[in-house]
C-alpha cells in the first residue's frame, strides 16, 4: 500500500513538472513573438535607465511639412522625430565611448560605415569626443506614398563638441550646420540611411533685437535683499508655500524702503528638464505678490546645480527655457541671474567647462527673453571679470572686511568698464557662540552694515543684502556640516527667527 502511494505521488509530480515546463516554454515563445511583432522598446535597446527626454532633449521645431504625395501623419512625425533624436543620441554616446554599440539599431548598413571609421580613427589617435546638439529646425522634403521613406532638411543644427585625450580637454567648439537626412522604416523603426552636411546659408536663425536702455535705470536703483521665508529657507516653493506669509514679508520689505528681492530656483527642486506646473504656479504667485507690494524680483536659476557636462546641456536648457518663457512678461520681473556662485565649481568641475556652460546659457536666455537683463552671481569681485562682455550687468558677492570693499569694487570697475555693477550679496552674522570664538554680536553686525551702507550710498552701488531673517534650520547643502561654518549661517538676518527686529534693522531700514 505504501509503495503504491509513493508511486502515485511520483506520477503526480512528474505530470506537474511536465505541465510547468511546457507552460514556461509556451510563455517564452509568446513573449518572443510579442516582442518581434510590436518592436523592441527603444529604451531597452539603448539600455537606458530613464526615458530619452530625461537624458537628451534638444529643441526641435518643425517647419514646412507640405508633401505633394502622401500627407505626413501626426503620429508618424512623432515617431520620425523620436528615432531621429535617438540616432543623434547613440552617435554621441558612441563617439564618447569609442564603442559602436547601438549604432546598428538606428543607422542602416551604409550610414553606419562613416561612424565606424570615425571611431577607428579616434582609437588610433587616442582621443574621444563629447558632443551634443542643442537645436534642430527640420523641414520635410519628401514622404513616400507607401510611408516607408522620408527625406527632410534639418536647418541650423547647433552642435557643441569637446575633444579629449584621456581626461584632458584639448579643445572645444560650437558650430551651426544644415543636414539633409533620408530615413527608412525598417522593423517598425525609422533608421538613418543618409545624412549629409550642407553648406549653410547666412540668413539662419536671427536673434531678436535687444534694447534694454529703458530698463537699465531700474538696475542702477536696486536697493533690496536676498529673500527666503523664515520657516522654509532654501525651500521657498515647497509644500509649505504660503502666500499669506510671503505677502507679510513683502510688506515688511517695502516698509523698509527697499524695492527689490532676489529669489532662488533650484534645478532639482524644479523638476530639471520637466518643470512641474505647480512649481511655476508658486513662482508666479510670488511675483504677483511682489508686484502687489511694488517690488521687483531678480530670479536666480540653477541654485545648487553643479554638473556642467555637455551631455546634460539640453536638459538644463529645457529647464531654463520653460521658466523664462513662463515668466518673461511678468511686470515684477527685474532680470535673470543665470547661476549662483558658479566660480566655486571651477576646481571640482573644470573652469573651462563651467564657463562654456554659462556662456551658452546666457546666450540662450537672451534669445528667449530679449527684454530683460541677464547676469551671473559670482562669489567674489575677482571672479566677476569672467564673461563680463556676455552679461548685461555684472553681479558679485562680498563677505570680507568692509574696510577693503571699495578697493575691491573699484578694481573690478576698472576692468569691466561701461558695465553696471551690482553688489548682489553681502552680510554679516551676529552669531556669538563657541564656534565663532564668541567674536560675533549684534553690535558687530551693526558696525559692519554702518560701514558698508555708507560706502554703497556714497558710490551709488546697487545692493541686495543677505538676508531678512535668521533661520532655525539651515540645510547641510548650504554650508556643509562643520559647525564653525554652519552656525554662522543661522544669524545673518535683520529679524531673529522669532520675527523680532534685531539691532541692525535700523541701519538697513531705507525708509525716510
Amino acid at each position: 500500500m505504501k509503495n503504491k502511494l509513493t508511486k502515485n505521488i511520483y506520477r503526480v509530480l512528474l505530470v506537474a513538472s511536465f505541465l510547468a515546463i511546457n507552460g514556461l516554454i509556451i510563455a517564452g515563445i509568446s513573449a518572443v513573438l510579442s516582442y518581434l511583432n510590436t518592436g523592441a522598446d527603444k529604451a531597452s535597446i539603448l539600455h537606458l535607465e530613464e526615458p530619452m527626454e530625461k537624458v537628451y532633449a534638444p529643441k526641435v521645431v518643425w517647419g514646412n511639412l507640405d508633401n505633394p504625395g502622401r500627407p505626413m501623419e501626426k503620429q508618424t512625425l512623432q515617431e520620425i522625430e523620436r528615432d531621429y533624436l535617438n540616432a543623434w543620441h547613440v552617435r554621441n554616446i558612441a563617439l564618447k565611448d569609442n564603442d559602436v554599440y547601438g549604432i546598428s539599431d538606428f543607422y542602416t548598413d551604409s550610414a553606419r560605415i562613416r561612424i565606424f571609421e570615425h571611431i577607428d580613427l579616434n582609437i588610433k589617435n587616442k582621443i574621444f569626443f563629447k558632443e551634443t546638439t542643442l537645436s534642430h529646425y527640420p523641414e520635410l522634403d519628401f514622404y513616400s506614398e507607401d510611408g516607408t521613406l522620408v527625406v527632410f532638411t534639418d536647418k541650423n543644427v547647433e552642435r557643441y563638441q569637446e575633444t579629449y585625450n584621456k581626461d584632458s580637454l584639448l579643445l572645444h567648439k560650437k558650430d551651426t550646420t544644415n543636414y539633409q537626412i533620408m530615413m527608412l522604416l525598417e522593423d517598425g523603426f525609422w533608421r538613418i540611411r543618409h545624412l549629409q552636411e550642407l553648406e549653410i546659408e547666412q540668413n539662419g536663425i536671427q536673434n531678436k533685437e535687444r534694447n534694454l536702455d529703458s530698463v537699465l535705470a531700474s538696475i542702477t536703483k536696486v536697493k533690496g535683499l536676498n529673500y527666503y521665508p523664515k520657516n522654509t529657507p532654501w525651500d521657498t516653493f515647497g509644500k509649505k508655500f504660503n502666500e499669506s506669509i510671503i505677502n507679510k514679508d513683502f510688506e515688511i520689505i517695502k516698509g523698509m524702503g527697499l524695492n527689490t528681492i532676489r529669489v532662488f530656483v533650484q534645478y532639482d527642486d524644479f523638476g530639471k528638464a520637466d518643470v512641474p506646473s505647480e512649481k511655476l504656479k508658486r513662482l508666479k504667485s510670488l511675483l504677483d505678490l511682489a508686484e502687489n507690494n511694488d517690488l521687483k524680483a531678480m530670479v536666480t536659476l540653477f541654485d545648487f546645480y553643479g554638473d556642467y557636462d555637455i551631455t546634460n546641456w539640453t536638459l538644463t536648457q529645457r529647464h531654463a527655457e520653460t521658466i523664462v518663457n513662463s515668466l518673461k512678461d511678468h511686470p515684477a520681473l527685474l532680470g535673470w541671474d543665470v547661476k549662483n556662485e558658479p566660480d566655486l565649481d571651477f576646481d571640482s568641475r573644470g573652469k573651462n567647462r563651467v564657463l562654456s556652460w554659462l556662456k551658452e546659457m546666457t546666450t540662450k536666455m537672451k534669445q528667449w527673453d530679449p527684454n530683460h537683463h541677464v547676469t551671473i552671481g559670482w562669489s567674489s569681485p575677482e571672479a566677476a571679470i569672467h564673461l563680463a562682455e556676455e552679461v548685461d550687468f555684472v553681479s558679485y558677492h562680498y563677505y570680507r572686511e568692509p574696510e577693503h570693499f571699495l578697493e575691491a569694487h573699484n578694481t573690478l570697475k576698472s576692468v569691466v568698464k561701461n558695465k553696471q555693477i551690482v553688489l548682489q550679496e553681502y552680510g554679516y552674522s551676529s552669531y556669538d557662540g563657541f564656534w565663532n570664538l564668541y567674536l560675533g554680536s549684534e553690535e558687530e553686525q551693526v558696525d559692519y552694515y554702518k560701514t558698508m551702507q555708507k560706502q554703497l550710498a556714497e558710490n551709488n552701488v546697487p545692493f541686495l543684502f543677505w538676508t531678512l531673517y535668521d533661520f532655525e534650520e539651515v540645510p547641510n547643502a548650504v554650508a556643509g556640516s562643520l559647525p564653525w561654518r554652519t552656525r554662522k549661517q543661522h544669524y545673518f538676518g535683520c529679524f531673529d527667527y522669532k520675527g523680532s527686529k534685531k539691532k541692525v534693522f535700523d541701519v538697513l531700514n531705507q525708509s525716510p
